[in-house]
């Protein structure tokens, strides 16, 4: 006889933290975009849309823990 497992549940804060750290490495391939040129002896300035890009990964760190510190309160 199989038997059948529990379907996961998801705590209240689960989505936040998936989608900050997914906004987090997109932030991060941001940082790495504007980086490697610079490392490589270019010295002119950085699109202002990599600009944009590399701001996505403090957002990204703050929707992780938002959605970190939800899910400990809902655990209270």
């Amino acid at each position: 006889m199989a038997r059948h497992a529990a379907p996961p549940t998801r705590a209240p804060g689960d989505f936040l933290v998936r989608t900050g750290a997914v906004v987090f490495g997109v932030g991060v391939v941001g940082v790495l975009l504007i980086l490697v040129p610079f490392l490589l002896g270019s010295r002119g300035s950085a699109p202002i849309a990599l600009d944009l890009l590399a701001l996505l990964l403090p957002v990204g760190f703050g929707l992780a823990l938002l959605g970190l510190l939800r899910g400990a309160r809902a655990h209270e």
